[in-house]
């Protein structure tokens, strides 16, 4: 294994998977294949789940639910979503919190991972990020776009989801929040595409063994370069550009994503970031994907309306007022 796979991970996955393994690769056996022999991964996947990234740290080394814990937590999912959608319409006030969409816009989901797991990240064993470098820290705050408390002086100084360059669950890698939380995948003997719904990004995959780019050609989505490992398929990618700054990631980032078609309906996804000018130790996300029969919708964004200039609006007040004063003295 590579991409800073721990051997406590390791342990942990042989333990977990003393039940989980046998079943995998049974379910393997009946996993579709496409008519020159690869693993079927084409379709639509829906990445939708109400398990959060992080464990709760009031879990401890809990790794993973009951099936009465997990079923009262998609009770729970599903009665919010309803208090939600009949609350009464709440206005916001000028210089208050702006809140954000309301629930009919939302698409979270109701269902905790197949697997019960208490939090995506399964590498730390703790459930939960490394700790971050005092740059990583530092790049994180820098990128919050218009999460942040400062009045953007310029639309380079939104984030990338905010000018709807890259979707903020599309990655790479792919991670769930808020809403359009699918990806479809296309084959060929040669490629493999990723397509989210989110922002529509489009990332072409080489199987055929071509050198990645030069170091110097960074780009949004970075450069990826595939190949199979039995019946899984690992994607690796690099060449990151820092601007799109993912989690306040570096350009150095490096990303190992697997794809594993389990069962008819079951695409294991898995990642890890290796990041040392970043987080302190490499991470490992899980996030089974469920097949959707369901197309995929449009996401507009803001492009073609007047959202940006009102965004700015706040600086330019600003420095209307700081002329005017300057103007009088």
């Amino acid at each position: 294994m590579t991409g800073g796979r721990s051997t406590t991970r390791l342990a942990i996955l042989a333990l977990a998977g003393l039940l989980a393994l046998p079943v995998l690769a049974l379910a393997q056996e009946d996993a579709p294949r496409t008519d020159w022999g690869a693993p079927d991964l084409q379709g639509i996947w829906d990445f939708r789940t109400i398990t959060p990234m992080e464990r709760p740290e009031d879990l401890g080394d809990k790794a993973f639910l009951t099936e009465e814990e997990a079923a009262e937590r998609e009770r729970n999912a599903v009665e919010r979503d309803i208090e939600l959608w009949e609350a009464e319409a709440r206005r916001t006030e000028a210089g208050g919190s702006v809140g954000g969409y309301n629930n009919f816009w939302m698409d979270r989901g109701t269902r905790v991972i197949g697997t019960r797991r208490t939090s995506l990240i399964i590498d730390p064993p703790n459930g939960r990020l490394p700790e971050m470098t005092e740059a990583g820290r530092a790049r994180r705050a820098d990128g919050r776009g218009s999460f942040s408390d400062r009045i953007q002086e310029s639309y380079t100084d939104f984030s990338n989801a905010d000018r709807c360059l890259m979707g903020f669950n599309a990655g790479p890698p792919i991670t769930p929040g808020g809403y359009n939380q699918n990806v479809q995948i296309f084959q060929t003997p040669d490629h493999v595409v990723l397509m989210t719904e989110m922002v529509h990004t489009v990332r072409a995959v080489p199987l055929d063994g071509r050198p990645a780019l030069d170091g110097s050609l960074a780009q949004w989505s970075g450069d990826s370069r595939g190949h199979w490992e039995g019946d899984t398929l690992v994607v690796r990618t690099g060449n990151f550009d820092v601007d799109r700054n993912w989690r306040g990631a570096s350009a150095g980032m490096q990303l190992e994503e697997r794809f594993t078609r389990v069962d008819a309906d079951t695409l294991e996804y898995e990642y890890t970031v290796t990041d040392p000018e970043t987080w302190v130790a490499p991470w490992t996300v899980n996030l089974p994907m469920v097949r959707s029969d369901l197309p995929l919708f449009e996401y507009a964004c803001h492009e073609g309306n007047y959202a940006m200039e009102t965004m700015l609006t706040g600086a330019r007040t600003e420095a209307a007022a700081a002329a005017a004063e300057a103007a009088a003295k």
